[in-house]
């Protein structure tokens, strides 16, 4: 009886090792590949063919990064071309908290963000009696949105021009040089990197500090 429990016990011990060797082989391999291997593979071939874009599309002036082209930022002077608004907190544009406003189309609170935000565009550029795109007085669903519409390019071009005492046909040169057209030719909307566009124009007049 003792040697038949004995063979039995030795029986199963020597099943459990079979059935947890290949278990633990398969682990370690899967491991290697998935962990290690791939994400090192992935990684030297978007550092190679995608270097910028890799490292987060980073603007670098004087050794410094001074934004991405990817997250938009604040541009507050009316020598610069602004951004669209961000609900993110506790700073705009904080992508460490992507995010809209979650507010309802008909909540008190955004009827007077967005009236607050067109009487800023009215009193920077009071001449400016053309309706004001919905881009520049709405927030998006992420809150970082590096782009602007045409629309909303184009409607900021004569204060632009006026503050930095340019010819607004040169400014909307500029502005139609950093244009971006649809993705792959059909998808999206033309648009314009604020950021970009901005650089370009402290490049050709800088602006008032």
């Amino acid at each position: 009886m003792t040697t038949t429990l004995s063979t039995s016990a030795a029986a199963t011990g020597t099943e459990a090792v079979a059935l947890w060797r290949p278990a633990l082989t398969l682990f370690v391999v899967l491991s290697l590949v998935t962990g290690l291997a791939y994400p090192l593979l992935v990684t030297g071939i978007a550092q190679t063919v995608f270097p910028v874009a890799a490292n987060g599309s980073l603007v670098v002036r004087d050794g410094k990064a001074i934004g991405s082209t990817l997250i938009g930022q604040t541009f507050a002077d009316p020598g610069h071309f602004w951004s669209r608004p961000s609900a993110t907190g506790p700073m705009p544009y904080n992508a460490a908290n992507s995010g809209g406003s979650n507010l309802a189309p008909t909540a008190p609170a955004l009827v007077d963000a967005v009236k607050a935000r067109v009487q800023a565009l009215r009193a920077a550029d009071p001449g400016n009696t053309a309706p004001v795109p919905a881009d520049l007085v709405t927030t998006s669903a992420s809150g970082l949105d590096p782009h602007i519409s045409r629309a909303a390019a184009d409607y900021q071009a004569a204060r632009v021009a006026r503050v930095r005492g340019l010819p607004l046909a040169r400014v909307q040169a500029l502005v139609a040089l950093y244009t971006e057209g649809r993705a792959l030719g059909f998808i999206g909307e033309p648009r314009v990197n604020v950021l970009r566009l901005n650089l370009a124009l402290d490049a050709l007049v800088p602006a008032a500090r």
